[in-house]
């Protein structure tokens, strides 16, 4: 399916927030996520689908001064 991944365009088979992390090789990465605009707290993802057309954002904190 098509999707939309930090506002560019991807394509993905996974179901779940979760699975999209896990292809995007970031499942263990210490990131914050959104589908659609609303934050899914990392309890969540497992439970998320992932539809066609979805936008996804996945932040990472970043250190810095």
């Amino acid at each position: 399916m098509k999707i939309i991944v930090n506002g560019e365009p991807a394509s993905t088979d996974a179901a779940t927030l979760a699975e999209l992390l896990a292809e995007l090789e970031l499942a263990d990465a210490i990131v914050a996520t959104a589908v659609n605009g609303d934050m899914v707290r990392a309890a969540r993802r497992m439970a998320t689908p992932i539809a066609d057309g979805d936008r996804v954002e996945i932040l990472a904190p970043m250190q810095g001064g």
